[in-house]
């Protein structure tokens, strides 16, 4: 699995961009994906604050994740703004039978698919080996485009979980 994804990432934006990661509850099937890419361009080509056009860009990665990002320096994101975002994200859960908003569903990288665990079965998946401290995370919780190239897909042991969870140790 290619997990390059920061060249397709607009160079124009502030790394203090804002990032808004949604979390599809599975995968988008190819002709989904477009629809949900033109739907996302014609987002950010209107999405305004105040009147005031937003420089926004959306992008669906890996066929299962949605991120917003918003160049605050060149306009600030009101609630208004952020609240039109949130409607667009409701009506394609809406429209595509899915979740975007399942804060307790994680997403690691299993043997090059993305696979989702809900947060109550963690300890379960580490003691059993389906996960260790190098599995790759999707940390969805990066606020950033800086955060986001760099904090986005790292392995569980630098993240948040590391703390909620024990991995067994290996043998060398």
């Amino acid at each position: 699995m290619n997990l390059d994804f920061i060249y397709l990432l607009d160079g124009n934006f502030h790394p203090s961009s804002r990032v808004w990661i949604y979390q599809s509850s599975r995968l988008f099937s190819l002709g989904e994906a477009l629809e949900i890419e033109k739907a996302l361009q014609d987002f950010t080509g209107s999405w305004q604050t105040h009147g005031t056009p937003v420089k926004g860009a959306a992008y669906l990665f890996f066929g299962q994740f949605i991120i917003l990002i918003a160049d605050e320096t060149a306009s600030g994101v009101s609630g208004c703004s952020t609240d039109t975002s949130v409607r667009l994200m409701k009506e394609l859960e809406q429209r595509f039978g899915v979740s975007l908003f399942d804060r307790l569903s994680l997403a690691f990288v299993v043997k090059d698919k993305v696979e989702l665990l809900p947060l109550s079965q963690l300890a379960y998946a580490s003691a059993n080996g389906f996960i260790n401290g190098d599995t790759l995370y999707f940390n969805n919780l990066v606020q950033t485009k800086q955060e986001l190239e760099n904090n986005w897909i790292i392995p569980v042991k630098e993240s948040w979980l590391a703390k909620k969870v024990e991995f067994p140790a290996t043998v060398s």
